[in-house]
């Protein structure tokens, strides 16, 4: 039995005036209708998919009505919530799992990305901040401790903790070895990540926070500067300093790009990987912090409006903002969710 378009509209029309209208008394009147049945064709989880949508292309009401649908699905907000250490920070995905520094509990969670079980507690250096995975183990940068710690991705075992500069913060695999940025002597130190061994220490911009590597050479943002340096990962070789916004903060490669979130200026910076060439700067929410690809768009999280904003890779464009907890910070794709770490709530959210 099919409903035709006018009622179902006409139904859509009195819910939405009923919503909206000051709050007094009314009378809707609804037309009866019979009962019908689900269309195969439609999600069963939807509230439309009691409509069937055989003859969805015959008059100019079905475009509306994909469009409402469309609405609905695209503003609704999905999402799971799982509570972590104290005053979480940094996440990365190894493959199978999440792992969240605990910046207030000297600790890193490890939990299953398909679910959000809890897997493991590990301690590590005081202050745990950024994080990153080599492919077989997890790397913390302890910037309460002047040090990085190396845990075993399997079960957490503490492998090695290494003397790094002064106040690390972020961590980046180059696929042999790990890059340090130390906030506190302005430089990055590179370790091998076999042994942990220091190769080299290079003097970058004031207060470097994130680090990312684009397969040749290694960015790092410089948030008292308001610029990002570029690295040759091969020797430390500094190729070049790019002006960006006001206090940028972290920092992702989406493949042909570098993305930057400019904490001060509520906006983000896009350069060309291979020059430097900025080719863009595009407003989000306020005080962005941490930011990840997901192969087609970029995510940032506004520490100061509780929210992430996804935006188009390709041109920058927002495509919706969703809430989160409270002061959100790092974030993670996993190949499906994104992950976002709340600082101030104590807990990570999938959506």
């Amino acid at each position: 039995m099919k409903v035709s378009k006018s009622i179902f509209f006409g139904l859509m029309s009195a819910l939405l005036t009923a919503s909206i209208a000051p709050a007094e008394s009314h009378e809707i009147l609804i037309p009866q209708v019979k009962p019908i049945f689900l269309s195969p064709s439609l999600n069963s989880q939807s509230p439309f998919s009691a409509f069937t949508a055989s003859n969805i292309n015959d008059n100019p009401e079905d475009s509306q009505f994909k469009k409402l649908k469309r609405w609905y699905e695209t503003t609704t907000q999905r999402s799971s919530t799982f509570t972590v250490g104290f005053q979480p920070y940094g996440v990365a995905f190894d493959g199978t799992n999440i792992w969240v520094t605990n910046s207030g509990s000297i600790s890193i969670t490890k939990l299953r990305a398909s679910d959000g079980t809890v897997l493991g507690t590990y301690a590590v250096g005081y202050i745990p901040r950024g994080v990153a995975f080599d492919g077989a183990n997890i790397w913390v940068a302890n910037s309460g401790s002047d040090s990085i710690t190396k845990l075993r991705a399997s079960d957490g075992t503490v492998l090695g903790t290494y003397a790094v500069g002064f106040y690390p913060y972020g961590v980046a695999f180059d696929g042999a070895n790990i890059w340090v940025t130390n906030s506190g002597s302005n430089d990055v130190t590179k370790l091998r990540a076999s042994d942990g061994t220091v190769l080299g220490t290079y003097t970058v911009g004031l207060n470097p926070r994130g680090v990312i590597f684009d397969g040749t050479n290694v960015w790092v943002a410089n948030s008292n500067s308001n610029n990002i340096t570029r690295l040759r990962a091969s020797d430390g070789v500094v190729l070049n300093t790019y002006a960006v916004g006001w206090i940028p903060k972290w920092i992702v490669f989406d493949g042909a790009n570098i993305w930057v979130t400019n904490y001060g200026s509520s906006n983000v910076t896009k350069l060309r990987a291979s020059d430097g060439n900025v080719l863009g700067t595009y407003t989000v929410g306020i005080y962005p912090y941490g930011i990840a690809f997901d192969g087609v768009n970029i995510w940032i999280t506004n520490a100061g409006s509780n929210d992430v904003t996804k935006m188009r890779a390709s041109d920058g464009a927002v495509l919706r903002t969703y809430g989160v907890g409270i002061n959100p910070r790092g974030v993670v794709f996993d190949g499906t969710s994104i992950w976002v770490v709340s600082y101030d709530s104590g807990m990570i959210t999938k959506l």
